[in-house]
């Protein structure tokens, strides 16, 4: 697959948001997130500003406290909030999707976040060198579009993470939903890291650790970092990190957690065990949860599929999609764009439905540098590997990122968002059962951005 040009990611920012906040004037990304006084700096340019770096502390499997935070940094102007969120969603979703395509092709049960996996890219382009954040910017469609070949126009990331984290604090605001990130760092010990990555892992984040190791001994820092993690993590999180060596620089995961609930919960006295059917020679039996009630829902004859809305909090809603039977999952989730999504939400129609759904959670791990290499042979190298230039990350040259992980972990409590959901509604409901590998969405209600992409193919897994 080939790497989409920036204007193409921004005509598609464009097409959502015009798609879903119809009264909404679109403004070029670029603009919104553009640096104080921007210019088009040179690629090679002799003056380099002075990079601002500050001493780690050394890791220590019993001190466990997270970074202090300065919050007097954090981006403070307010009046175009509501226009990044807008704006940053329509980057997110296409852009989403694709990654999601390339980390899903080979997986079986999985579940990824757009928000989170853009955010760690963003991190990274506040260490990259001009030339490397040149391709970050290509890559997460903020180029300016006019810049000439030996130039670069820069973007303000410290903007877009705190952006990022103001969309997670929309669903995250008490209301049902619970979203919970973290981020780790961990530098060799002889090195300082730059303050302006320091304050971007805290920008979209509301824990984050970074501490020096020394990775001389490296069976034993392997050791103690992934047993850090696991600590800091409540035990979630366990051996993340394999196959460090004497030369590593720089390790970094961070992790995206939604706890969610059901607008309407389904009821206790209707669950029950019930046949999944895997694929065609191939059943499980599973834990299914039913409930009858006036949802929105669409039978989309020309994709072959069946697609059910399901509220959570006021601020977000599940999205399933079911293909219809001699359908699979696949050849559906080959056709997800996000003007394809776009185009469901908005034929939703509300109707009577006995719905009956597998109990699932799910939790991936994944490489950002294989992602990336999977998407396109050389867009890994150009931003994470062996061409990728870090010289604003650290004080040490050359200095390499060595593993970017992600991790996303998704469970519904079961119980309901709101105290008391009324009496099951009357009249002769549509039998639908989740039976047979889905994919599913859970999107923020108010800029429809899409906090997480998944798909079920054995819920007993």
């Amino acid at each position: 697959m080939q790497k989409l040009h920036p204007l193409l990611l921004a005509a598609l920012a464009c097409c959502w948001i015009s798609g879903s906040q119809a009264n909404r004037v679109y403004i070029h990304p670029f603009h919104l997130f553009a640096v104080d006084n921007v210019s088009c700096e040179t690629l090679q340019g002799s003056a380099v500003k002075p990079l601002e770096t500050v001493a780690v502390e050394a890791l220590d499997v019993e001190v466990l406290t997270p970074d202090s935070r300065d919050r007097s940094s954090l981006d403070a102007q307010t009046q175009n909030m509501t226009k990044r969120m807008a704006v940053l969603a329509g980057l997110l979703n296409p852009l989403g999707l694709r990654m999601y395509h390339a980390f899903s092709r080979k997986q079986n049960n999985t579940v990824f976040s757009p928000v989170n996996t853009y955010g760690s890219l963003v991190a990274f382009y506040l260490g990259a060198s001009k030339k490397t954040a040149r391709s970050f910017q290509e890559f997460l469609g903020l180029s300016s579009g006019t810049d000439r070949e030996d130039c670069v126009s820069l973007v303000d990331g410290h903007k877009i993470l705190s952006t990022l984290q103001d969309i997670n604090s929309l669903v995250d605001d008490g209301s049902g939903d619970e979203i919970t990130t973290r981020v780790w760092a961990f530098a060799r010990s002889d090195a300082q890291l730059s303050r302006d990555f320091i304050q971007g892992t805290q920008d979209f984040s509301d824990k984050s650790f970074i501490r020096g190791v020394d990775f001389s001994k490296h069976e034993e820092a392997e050791t103690l970092v992934n047993s850090f993690v696991e600590k800091t993590s409540d035990g979630k999180l366990t051996n993340v990190f394999k196959g460090l060596n004497p030369s590593s620089n720089f390790l970094f995961i961070s992790s995206f957690s939604f706890k969610g609930n059901w607008m309407a919960a389904f009821q206790p006295d209707k669950i029950s065990m019930e046949e999944f059917h895997v694929d065609e020679t191939t059943k499980v039996t599973t834990s299914t949860m039913t409930r009858t009630y006036n949802y929105h829902y669409l039978n989309d004859k020309v994709n072959r599929c069946t697609v059910v809305k399901l509220p959570l909090s006021k601020q977000s809603h599940m999205l399933l999609m079911l293909p219809h039977e001699g359908t699979t999952l696949g050849h559906v989730e080959n056709k997800l764009l996000a003007s394809f999504m776009g185009g469901w939400h908005k034929n939703l129609r509300e109707g009577l439905l006995e719905l009956s759904l597998p109990k699932f959670s799910l939790s991936s791990v994944i490489d950002i540098h294989d992602l990336l290499s999977t998407m396109n042979t050389s867009l890994g190298s150009t931003l994470l590997g062996s061409q990728a230039e870090f010289s604003r990350l650290s004080n040490t040259s050359p200095f390499s990122v060595d593993k970017a992980m992600n991790n996303v972990m998704f469970e519904m409590s079961g119980e309901a968002a709101e105290p008391h959901a009324g009496p099951t509604e009357a009249g002769v409901a549509l039998k639908l059962s989740i039976n047979r590998p889905f994919f599913f969405s859970v999107i923020e209600e108010h800029y429809e951005s899409i906090l997480l992409l998944g798909k079920i193919t054995n819920p007993t897994l």
